[in-house]
Protein backbone atom coordinates (compact mmCIF):
# COMPACT_ATOMS: atom_id res chain seq x y z
CA UNK A 1 0.00 0.00 0.00
CA UNK A 2 1.48 3.43 -1.04
CA UNK A 3 2.96 5.27 1.59
CA UNK A 4 0.50 8.38 0.76
CA UNK A 5 -2.58 6.46 2.16
CA UNK A 6 -1.84 6.73 5.89
CA UNK A 7 -0.75 10.25 5.47
CA UNK A 8 -3.50 10.97 3.89
CA UNK A 9 -5.91 9.45 7.09
CA UNK A 10 -3.53 10.72 9.68
CA UNK A 11 -4.13 14.57 8.08
CA UNK A 12 -7.90 13.88 7.57
CA UNK A 13 -8.29 12.71 11.26
CA UNK A 14 -6.36 15.80 12.26
CA UNK A 15 -8.52 17.62 10.28
CA UNK A 16 -11.84 16.36 11.83
CA UNK A 17 -10.30 16.10 15.41
CA UNK A 18 -11.81 19.61 16.27
CA UNK A 19 -15.30 18.35 14.52
CA UNK A 20 -15.40 15.42 16.97
CA UNK A 21 -15.09 17.49 20.18
CA UNK A 22 -17.74 19.97 18.47
CA UNK A 23 -20.38 17.40 18.66
CA UNK A 24 -19.49 16.29 21.92
CA UNK A 25 -19.93 19.61 23.26
CA UNK A 26 -23.06 19.84 21.65
CA UNK A 27 -24.78 16.83 22.39
CA UNK A 28 -23.97 17.32 26.56
CA UNK A 29 -25.79 20.26 25.66
CA UNK A 30 -28.72 18.63 24.34
CA UNK A 31 -28.74 16.50 26.82
CA UNK A 32 -28.77 19.41 29.77
CA UNK A 33 -31.85 20.90 27.91
CA UNK A 34 -29.32 23.87 26.71
CA UNK A 35 -28.66 25.18 23.16
CA UNK A 36 -24.64 24.76 23.61
CA UNK A 37 -22.37 25.66 20.92
CA UNK A 38 -22.12 24.81 17.37
CA UNK A 39 -20.36 22.00 16.00
CA UNK A 40 -17.40 24.26 14.70
CA UNK A 41 -17.33 26.83 18.28
CA UNK A 42 -13.41 24.21 18.62
CA UNK A 43 -12.23 25.73 15.10
CA UNK A 44 -13.38 29.01 15.47
CA UNK A 45 -11.50 28.81 19.52
CA UNK A 46 -8.42 27.20 17.83
CA UNK A 47 -8.31 29.90 14.75
CA UNK A 48 -8.80 32.51 17.53
CA UNK A 49 -5.95 31.06 19.87
CA UNK A 50 -3.93 31.14 16.30
CA UNK A 51 -3.69 34.83 15.94
CA UNK A 52 -2.92 35.46 19.52
CA UNK A 53 0.63 35.82 21.13
CA UNK A 54 1.92 32.72 23.28
CA UNK A 55 3.37 33.87 26.15
CA UNK A 56 5.68 31.14 28.52
CA UNK A 57 6.30 31.25 31.82
CA UNK A 58 10.06 33.06 33.09
CA UNK A 59 10.91 29.97 34.54
CA UNK A 60 10.12 27.54 31.66
CA UNK A 61 12.28 25.33 29.60
CA UNK A 62 12.43 24.16 26.23
CA UNK A 63 9.87 20.87 26.78
CA UNK A 64 7.23 23.69 27.73
CA UNK A 65 7.58 25.05 24.16
CA UNK A 66 7.99 21.43 22.76
CA UNK A 67 4.96 19.93 24.28
CA UNK A 68 2.41 20.54 22.30
CA UNK A 69 4.20 19.83 18.91
CA UNK A 70 5.38 16.59 20.40
CA UNK A 71 1.47 15.64 21.15
CA UNK A 72 0.19 16.66 17.89
CA UNK A 73 3.28 15.09 16.29
CA UNK A 74 2.86 11.14 17.94
CA UNK A 75 -0.83 11.32 17.58
CA UNK A 76 -0.70 11.77 13.70
CA UNK A 77 2.07 8.65 13.93
CA UNK A 78 -0.45 6.97 15.31
CA UNK A 79 -3.03 8.15 13.23
CA UNK A 80 -0.78 6.30 10.46
CA UNK A 81 -1.43 3.24 11.41
CA UNK A 82 -4.78 2.79 12.50
CA UNK A 83 -7.11 0.64 10.86
CA UNK A 84 -9.91 3.30 9.86
CA UNK A 85 -11.52 2.27 6.24
CA UNK A 86 -9.78 -1.33 5.81
CA UNK A 87 -8.97 -4.56 8.19
CA UNK A 88 -5.32 -3.92 7.73
CA UNK A 89 -3.31 -1.42 8.89
CA UNK A 90 -2.33 1.11 6.64
CA UNK A 91 1.17 1.36 8.20
CA UNK A 92 2.16 -1.87 9.08
CA UNK A 93 5.41 -1.10 10.13
CA UNK A 94 3.92 0.75 13.16
CA UNK A 95 0.84 -1.89 13.83
CA UNK A 96 2.36 -3.59 16.59
CA UNK A 97 0.37 -2.76 19.87
CA UNK A 98 3.49 -2.19 22.17
CA UNK A 99 4.89 0.31 19.77
CA UNK A 100 1.75 2.13 19.78
CA UNK A 101 1.01 2.02 23.76
CA UNK A 102 4.43 3.64 23.83
CA UNK A 103 3.64 6.27 21.73
CA UNK A 104 1.00 6.98 23.99
CA UNK A 105 2.93 6.65 26.57
CA UNK A 106 5.73 9.05 24.97
CA UNK A 107 2.63 11.73 24.61
CA UNK A 108 1.52 11.60 27.93
CA UNK A 109 5.42 12.05 29.36
CA UNK A 110 5.63 15.32 27.88
CA UNK A 111 2.48 16.37 28.67
CA UNK A 112 3.10 16.08 32.41
CA UNK A 113 6.59 16.98 31.89
CA UNK A 114 5.46 20.18 30.22
CA UNK A 115 3.13 20.99 33.50
CA UNK A 116 6.25 20.43 36.07
CA UNK A 117 8.81 22.68 33.39
CA UNK A 118 6.49 25.58 34.10
CA UNK A 119 7.73 26.20 37.76
CA UNK A 120 3.92 26.43 39.23
CA UNK A 121 2.77 24.72 41.94
CA UNK A 122 -0.69 24.14 40.44
CA UNK A 123 0.85 23.07 37.27
CA UNK A 124 2.28 21.05 39.03
CA UNK A 125 -0.35 19.08 40.67
CA UNK A 126 -2.49 18.60 37.56
CA UNK A 127 0.77 17.05 36.06
CA UNK A 128 1.02 14.55 38.73
CA UNK A 129 -2.59 13.79 38.35
CA UNK A 130 -2.05 12.66 34.74
CA UNK A 131 1.14 10.46 35.29
CA UNK A 132 -0.83 9.19 37.82
CA UNK A 133 -3.93 8.57 35.71
CA UNK A 134 -1.50 6.75 32.74
CA UNK A 135 0.08 4.61 35.39
CA UNK A 136 -3.54 3.47 36.50
CA UNK A 137 -5.18 3.63 32.82
CA UNK A 138 -2.35 2.46 30.27
CA UNK A 139 -1.75 -1.13 31.75
CA UNK A 140 -5.54 -1.50 31.46
CA UNK A 141 -5.36 -0.96 27.97
CA UNK A 142 -2.32 -3.23 27.50
CA UNK A 143 -3.62 -5.93 28.93
CA UNK A 144 -7.08 -5.89 27.59
CA UNK A 145 -5.53 -5.64 23.79
CA UNK A 146 -2.68 -8.34 24.91
CA UNK A 147 -5.70 -11.05 25.76
CA UNK A 148 -6.72 -9.99 21.84
CA UNK A 149 -3.47 -10.34 20.62
CA UNK A 150 -2.81 -14.07 22.55
CA UNK A 151 -6.67 -14.94 20.86
CA UNK A 152 -5.13 -13.92 17.56
CA UNK A 153 -1.54 -15.45 17.77
CA UNK A 154 -0.08 -11.89 17.24
CA UNK A 155 0.29 -8.42 18.75
CA UNK A 156 -0.24 -6.27 15.47
CA UNK A 157 -3.23 -5.03 14.93
CA UNK A 158 -3.89 -5.83 11.66
CA UNK A 159 -3.71 -9.21 12.97
CA UNK A 160 -6.23 -8.71 15.63
CA UNK A 161 -8.65 -6.84 13.66
CA UNK A 162 -8.81 -9.47 11.19
CA UNK A 163 -9.40 -12.34 14.23
CA UNK A 164 -11.99 -10.37 15.73
CA UNK A 165 -13.49 -9.65 12.36
CA UNK A 166 -14.12 -13.46 11.48
CA UNK A 167 -14.91 -13.32 14.96
CA UNK A 168 -13.84 -16.97 16.26
CA UNK A 169 -16.81 -18.20 18.34
CA UNK A 170 -14.73 -20.73 20.41
CA UNK A 171 -12.96 -17.68 21.66
CA UNK A 172 -15.48 -15.48 22.59
CA UNK A 173 -14.93 -15.29 26.53
CA UNK A 174 -11.77 -13.52 26.21
CA UNK A 175 -12.56 -11.33 23.11
CA UNK A 176 -15.53 -10.02 25.17
CA UNK A 177 -13.38 -9.41 28.26
CA UNK A 178 -10.62 -7.79 26.48
CA UNK A 179 -13.33 -5.82 24.66
CA UNK A 180 -14.79 -4.61 27.71
CA UNK A 181 -11.32 -4.04 29.73
CA UNK A 182 -10.31 -1.87 26.78
CA UNK A 183 -13.60 -0.19 25.80
CA UNK A 184 -13.19 0.78 29.81
CA UNK A 185 -9.62 2.30 29.30
CA UNK A 186 -10.81 4.26 26.36
CA UNK A 187 -13.63 5.99 28.20
CA UNK A 188 -10.72 7.02 30.81
CA UNK A 189 -7.91 8.24 28.06
CA UNK A 190 -10.65 10.05 26.27
CA UNK A 191 -10.88 12.47 29.78
CA UNK A 192 -14.47 11.68 30.44
CA UNK A 193 -16.92 11.63 33.35
CA UNK A 194 -16.53 10.55 35.98
CA UNK A 195 -12.80 10.17 35.83
CA UNK A 196 -12.18 13.64 34.39
CA UNK A 197 -13.68 16.18 32.05
CA UNK A 198 -12.09 20.01 33.64
CA UNK A 199 -15.27 22.38 32.52
CA UNK A 200 -12.21 25.01 32.43
CA UNK A 201 -8.92 25.02 32.14
CA UNK A 202 -8.48 26.65 35.60
CA UNK A 203 -9.55 23.41 37.15
CA UNK A 204 -6.78 20.37 38.29
CA UNK A 205 -7.52 18.10 35.74
CA UNK A 206 -6.59 20.77 32.68
CA UNK A 207 -3.62 22.06 35.42
CA UNK A 208 -0.96 21.11 32.66
CA UNK A 209 -2.52 23.86 30.52
CA UNK A 210 -2.59 26.31 32.90
CA UNK A 211 -0.06 28.52 31.97
CA UNK A 212 -0.31 27.98 28.32
CA UNK A 213 -1.81 30.86 25.62
CA UNK A 214 -2.08 31.64 22.55
CA UNK A 215 -0.79 29.66 19.01
CA UNK A 216 0.77 26.73 21.54
CA UNK A 217 -2.36 26.52 23.61
CA UNK A 218 -4.21 25.92 20.29
CA UNK A 219 -1.58 23.82 19.05
CA UNK A 220 -2.32 21.78 22.33
CA UNK A 221 -6.08 22.01 22.45
CA UNK A 222 -6.07 20.28 18.81
CA UNK A 223 -3.45 18.05 19.86
CA UNK A 224 -5.79 17.00 22.72
CA UNK A 225 -8.51 16.59 20.54
CA UNK A 226 -6.62 13.98 18.26
CA UNK A 227 -6.07 11.97 21.03
CA UNK A 228 -9.25 11.88 21.73
CA UNK A 229 -10.54 10.82 17.99
CA UNK A 230 -6.70 8.66 17.80
CA UNK A 231 -8.38 6.85 21.11
CA UNK A 232 -11.42 6.59 20.02
CA UNK A 233 -10.71 5.43 16.57
CA UNK A 234 -8.20 2.88 17.73
CA UNK A 235 -10.93 0.90 19.57
CA UNK A 236 -13.62 0.96 17.00
CA UNK A 237 -11.27 -0.22 14.49
CA UNK A 238 -9.89 -3.06 15.87
CA UNK A 239 -12.46 -4.41 18.37
CA UNK A 240 -15.13 -3.13 15.68
CA UNK A 241 -13.80 -3.75 12.17
CA UNK A 242 -17.37 -4.86 10.51
CA UNK A 243 -17.88 -2.50 7.62
CA UNK A 244 -14.12 -1.77 6.77
CA UNK A 245 -12.31 -3.17 3.47
CA UNK A 246 -10.60 -6.34 3.17
CA UNK A 247 -9.97 -5.53 -0.29
CA UNK A 248 -9.50 -2.36 -1.63
CA UNK A 249 -12.47 -1.19 -4.18
CA UNK A 250 -13.74 2.08 -4.99
CA UNK A 251 -17.52 1.20 -3.67
CA UNK A 252 -16.02 -0.69 -0.44
CA UNK A 253 -14.13 2.50 -0.19
CA UNK A 254 -17.28 5.02 -0.03
CA UNK A 255 -19.12 2.25 1.86
CA UNK A 256 -16.29 1.71 5.18
CA UNK A 257 -16.04 5.66 5.06
CA UNK A 258 -19.65 6.32 5.30
CA UNK A 259 -19.48 3.21 8.16
CA UNK A 260 -16.56 4.63 9.46
CA UNK A 261 -18.00 7.60 10.58
CA UNK A 262 -21.16 6.28 11.65
CA UNK A 263 -19.54 4.17 14.30
CA UNK A 264 -17.25 7.29 15.15
CA UNK A 265 -20.44 9.94 15.97
CA UNK A 266 -22.49 6.86 17.66
CA UNK A 267 -19.49 5.92 19.69
CA UNK A 268 -19.17 9.99 20.51
CA UNK A 269 -23.04 9.79 21.34
CA UNK A 270 -22.49 6.78 23.81
CA UNK A 271 -19.75 8.52 25.42
CA UNK A 272 -22.25 11.57 25.76
CA UNK A 273 -24.61 9.52 27.57
CA UNK A 274 -22.69 7.98 29.53
CA UNK A 275 -21.15 10.75 31.40
CA UNK A 276 -24.15 12.93 31.32
CA UNK A 277 -25.35 10.30 33.89
CA UNK A 278 -22.79 10.38 36.39
CA UNK A 279 -21.35 12.75 38.56
CA UNK A 280 -17.51 13.31 38.81
CA UNK A 281 -15.43 11.06 41.37
CA UNK A 282 -12.84 12.76 43.92
CA UNK A 283 -9.72 11.70 42.40
CA UNK A 284 -7.93 9.81 45.85
CA UNK A 285 -10.96 8.43 47.30
CA UNK A 286 -13.47 7.14 44.62
CA UNK A 287 -10.98 6.89 41.71
CA UNK A 288 -8.13 4.89 42.88
CA UNK A 289 -10.26 2.62 45.29
CA UNK A 290 -12.18 1.96 41.85
CA UNK A 291 -10.06 2.21 39.39
CA UNK A 292 -7.69 -0.59 41.88
CA UNK A 293 -11.11 -2.90 41.98
CA UNK A 294 -11.30 -2.67 38.65
CA UNK A 295 -7.43 -3.96 37.87
CA UNK A 296 -8.40 -7.02 40.33
CA UNK A 297 -11.36 -7.59 38.40
CA UNK A 298 -9.14 -7.84 34.92
CA UNK A 299 -6.71 -9.22 36.32
CA UNK A 300 -8.56 -12.16 36.80
CA UNK A 301 -10.59 -12.12 33.65
CA UNK A 302 -7.03 -12.61 32.15
CA UNK A 303 -6.26 -15.22 34.30
CA UNK A 304 -9.74 -16.55 32.81
CA UNK A 305 -9.10 -16.08 29.06
CA UNK A 306 -5.61 -17.26 29.07
CA UNK A 307 -7.36 -20.29 30.32
CA UNK A 308 -10.04 -20.52 27.87
CA UNK A 309 -7.39 -19.80 24.85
Amino acid sequence: MSVFYPLIQALVLFAVAPLLSGITRVARARLHNRRGPGVLQEYRDIIKLLGRQSIAPADSGWVFRLTPFVMVGVMLTIATALPVVTVGSPLPQLGDLITLIYLFAIARFFFSIAGLDTGSPFTAIGASREAMLGVLVEPILLLGLWVAAQVAGSTHISNIADTIYHWPVARSIPLILALCACAFATFIEMGKLPFDLAEAEQELQEGPLTEYSGSGFAVLKWGISLKQLVVLQMFVGVFLPWGQMETFSAGGLLLALVIAVVKLIVGVLVIALFENSMARLRFLRHFTRDLGRFWVCVFSLRLLAGGVI
